[in-house]
């Protein structure tokens, strides 16, 4: 769901302009203060920044593109240090409801408090935790979102959906023995420290850029 949710509002945004009223233009915008409709909010924008630089909106964004889209889903997801997919489908499910006021309205005006609002997604060049575990663990987690989320997509980036799962696959056979020694053997727990690891990647960066160096690590 949430794949198609981030392709409906990236492909709306190219033609968001002719549904403008003709009287006054587009109305000015501030960020809300609700931390789901915000983060569903920047994602509007990222994807309407990504298909103004587009030289044919009748493509898919390429996967980075959609990474930076997907980013603030996992950012406020991650806001209390374990991951909540509960809170990231919100977004998701926000992105498509609030999708026409932002697009007929500055959107352009609310990049920089964006910016401000997420630093993590604004980062520059994408890193790794710095433990072994902790970068495997969620570059593990990572891939999971990332290929879950396109799902719906997988037909435009097979080859790396295909990739991220095989990651996924490759790590999980290697951390088990030191997982279980962190987190012990209860199931529950686990899952515990593989959202924290989730939130905590999360701030190194858009996923595709901090999946690419996952893979040149960990690959």
């Amino acid at each position: 769901m949430m794949a198609r949710i981030l392709n409906r509002s990236s492909s709306a945004i190219a033609l968001a302009g002719l549904a403008l009223a003709s009287c006054g233009g587009p109305k000015a915008l501030s960020l809300p203060t609700d931390p789901v409709d915000r983060a569903a909010t920047c994602g509007i924008v990222a994807a309407a920044e990504a298909r103004n630089a587009a030289a044919d909106v009748s493509q898919p964004l390429p996967l980075a593109a959609r990474g930076r889209i997907l980013h603030y889903a996992l950012l406020a997801g991650s806001a209390d240090g374990r991951f909540s997919a509960e809170t990231a489908g919100a977004v998701s499910r926000r992105m498509s409801a609030l999708q026409a006021d932002v697009t007929n309205g500055k959107w352009q005006d609310l990049a920089p408090a964006c910016r401000a609002a997420f630093p993590a997604a604004a980062a520059g060049e994408a890193t790794l935790p710095a433990g072994r575990l902790d970068a495997q663990l969620g570059c593990s987690e990572l891939a999971q979102f990332t290929a879950t989320a396109l799902e719906a997509d997988k037909g435009h980036y097979a080859a790396q959906l295909s990739e991220y799962r095989g990651l996924r696959t490759k790590l999980s056979d290697r951390i088990g023995p030191a997982l279980r020694s962190r987190a012990g053997s209860d199931l529950s727990a686990q899952r515990a420290a593989g959202d924290k690891a989730l939130a905590a990647i999360a701030q190194h960066g858009s996923p595709v850029a901090v999946l690419d160096q996952c893979l040149k690590q960990f690959g």
